[in-house]
């Protein structure tokens, strides 16, 4: 039965120009290179200017992904941006990315379910597109986590950077089949149970300051592996596929270690798994579309691929999503 798909035209990315290696944090920071890639992977991270905000990397993110798509910005009428740093408490940092790109039609808002963000934002967006809502949305991870990160602190502030990362979707109609291209499935969950585990203290309403990170990263890693790949095979199921056809998949860039555990207890082999948190850290909604960027750009990822998005952030939240490319 025909279906209306919502399919990746686009994708683009943005990285800051400060790229600070661990080598240049143990300068100021009690920490070594050795230390930081053994527990994480990471290698450096991207550090936004003075003066440089999470509205900034999104349209910049959003420019190349429309770059990509062949569209103009007037054609899109939904943009969705995924972000826990926003450049203000109000308006919606995507009303920003509006005004840049010149779009005065369509809607704007944001979302906030922190490293699931682009997954919640990528699934909202699906949604709007399969029911006639919208007909081309942008949606956008873009984050400036360096501005809530305790750089006294070396168990957090060497595990996130700043970066961004788009995609232009556009419903298309489609036979109603899994060789359609376009989001497939998508699930997502919360457990606001666990938000001691990964939080900022600050907020608007709480202190009114803007606060910092804090996390407890043994049981963030423990939580991440023991409740990710049950919603990973349920998205899987929705549509009757085993992991066995997974082209690519595109989680999270959090911790190599994450990632690495996740993957094997899926029997994912690591050829088949993007990996970019050496080059950029955390990035939080930002790290899965600076990851998919990379392998479209690098040949990894092409037309008619099946790919399967996973990510898990504070609150807890954590979601996945399959995509025909």
């Amino acid at each position: 039965m025909a279906t209306l798909r919502s399919v990746v035209r686009g994708v683009g990315s943005y990285l800051p120009e400060n790229c600070v290696s661990n080598e240049e944090l143990a300068r100021t920071i009690d920490t070594s290179d050795e230390w930081i890639v053994q527990r994480t992977g990471i290698r450096a991270r991207h550090i936004a200017a003075e003066g440089e905000t999470t509205s900034d990397l999104a349209t910049r993110a959003a420019q190349a992904a429309l770059t990509s798509a062949g569209f103009d910005a007037e054609a899109i009428d939904l943009i969705v941006v995924a972000t826990s740093t926003p450049d203000n408490t109000f308006p919606a940092t995507a009303t920003t990315v509006q005004a840049n790109l010149g779009i005065t039609g369509g809607a704007a808002f944001d979302v906030q379910a922190v490293c699931t963000g682009f997954v919640y934002g990528l699934t909202i967006a699906d949604n709007f597109l399969r029911t006639g809502s919208a007909k081309r949305a942008l949606v956008i991870g873009a984050e400036t986590f360096s501005r809530i990160l305790d750089w006294t602190d070396r168990t957090t502030c060497v595990l996130f950077g700043d970066g961004a990362g788009a995609v232009v979707l556009e419903a298309t109609m489609g036979q109603g089949s899994i060789q359609d291209r376009g989001v497939l499935a998508a699930r997502l969950r919360s457990d606001g149970r666990h938000k001691s585990k990964l939080y900022v203290d600050g907020g608007p309403s709480s202190t009114g300051q803007v606060g910092h990170l804090r996390m407890d990263g043994r049981e963030v890693f423990k939580l991440a592996v023991g409740m990710v790949p049950q919603i990973l095979h349920d998205t899987l199921q929705d549509v009757g596929l085993p992991f066995e056809a997974i082209d690519w998949f595109v989680p999270h860039q959090a911790n190599q270690r994450i990632i690495a555990a996740t993957a094997e207890k899926l029997g994912l082999p690591p050829s088949k798994v993007v990996l970019t948190v050496d080059r950029h850290a955390n990035t939080s909604a930002a790290s899965i579309p600076l990851a998919l960027d990379a392998a479209v750009r690098d040949g990894r990822i092409k037309t008619g691929d099946m790919v399967l998005l996973e990510a898990m952030g504070g609150g807890f939240t954590w979601g996945a999503a399959l995509i025909r490319w």
